[in-house]
């Protein structure tokens, strides 16, 4: 800015100057000083953008169509249309075989939530995706701060917080029901000699609390990653700065580190509540199979159990459109009210 003034000044008094002098007309007057701000300011036009990229695909959509055309398919055939089959299946009440059908408006909704067994598995489903997202987001964050600090074999570690995200889910699932298992499981024998009577067979709260572990275990490396990642980011300089002042290492990460990781953390709890409502069909099945008395027979494992099992379509795809529907309404909250909160600025 401050040179683009100086340069103006300049082209306006120059002829000034030069008459106050008793000096004629320079053979560079004004026009020439002109032609050669045009001249300069197209020769660094080139210049400027000498780093940038443009892609050409031609006049027509052709070819851009035809680049898209394998995601749109893939969007198509696997998530646009199972959409609308499970929207016009939601209305719809059909015998197991499909061979009568009748439509009935939103009585397969009104019977949803008349049911104590769905208003059940609704609060199971809230409870069971907050403690796995707080257990979670509070390890990973534990696990960064204490990869932050290692100076030797930090690779090594994290290669071996990494390892549990090349699990399959229901692999994961087996491995906790194995572990807590109340006649062979070592963790579970452990927690008899201390005095606790677990049964997650029996218990309904010992098999909440078992398949919330196996949950948060899977998916804390999802988490760590992007933690670590935000960690790289937090100026070196500051937290120099807080170290001379005397703050120590814990608080040094919470009052400097943890502020600036809010939109990574605002990110992850949209993710892991997303995670929680779809993405824990396998656990649920591998450990506890909704049980006892369904007590961990959450949202998405109700859907698979109603619509395979018991052959209810119509329900069955009813509590899809709502499952839906509760996930996107999560997330608008989130984004609502504690969007607001994150600060972006470093």
């Amino acid at each position: 800015m401050t040179l683009r003034l100086s340069l103006s000044w300049r082209d306006a008094r120059a002829p000034v100057l030069q008459r106050k002098h008793g000096g004629g007309q320079s053979k560079a007057g004004p026009g020439a000083v002109v032609g050669r701000s045009r001249v300069s300011g197209k020769a660094r036009r080139p210049a400027q953008e000498a780093g940038l990229k443009r892609a050409n695909f031609g006049d027509g959509p052709g070819l851009p169509t035809l680049l898209l055309l394998p995601q749109l398919l893939i969007l198509l055939f696997f998530f646009f249309i199972p959409a609308l089959r499970a929207l016009t299946q939601s209305v719809l009440l059909s015998d197991p075989f499909g061979t009568t059908v009748q439509f009935v408006w939103f009585d397969n909704f009104k019977t949803l939530f008349a049911s104590s067994e769905y208003r059940q598995s609704i609060a199971v489903t809230f409870w069971f995706t907050v403690a796995q997202n707080v257990l979670t987001l509070g390890s990973a964050l534990v696990l960064a701060f204490a990869t932050d600090r290692i100076v030797r074999g930090r690779s090594v570690y994290r290669t071996i917080i990494l390892l549990p995200y090349a699990i399959a889910p229901a692999i994961a699932g087996i491995l906790w029901a194995f572990l807590f298992n109340p006649a062979v499981g070592p963790l579970a024998q452990m927690l008899h000699r201390l005095g606790i009577a677990w049964d997650p067979n029996l218990n309904p709260n010992d098999a909440l609390i078992l398949v919330t572990l196996a949950a948060s275990w899977k998916h804390i490396c999802y988490d760590y990653i992007f933690l670590v990642v935000g960690l790289l980011a937090v100026p070196v300089s500051l937290m120099e700065a807080a170290a001379v002042d005397g703050a120590g290492p814990i608080r040094r990460f919470v009052s400097i580190a943890l502020p600036m990781l809010g939109p990574t953390i605002f990110f992850l709890t949209v993710m892991n509540f997303i995670y929680g409502f779809f993405e824990t069909f396998a656990i649920i099945d591998a450990v506890t199979k909704g049980g006892p008395a369904g007590a961990t027979n959450i949202l998405v494992y109700k859907v698979f159990v109603d619509g395979f099992v018991n052959l209810d379509l119509g329900s069955s795809a009813a509590q899809s459109v709502l499952l839906m529907s509760f996930a996107l309404i999560c997330t608008l909250l989130q984004f609502r009210y504690f969007d607001r909160k994150v600060n972006y600025g470093v």
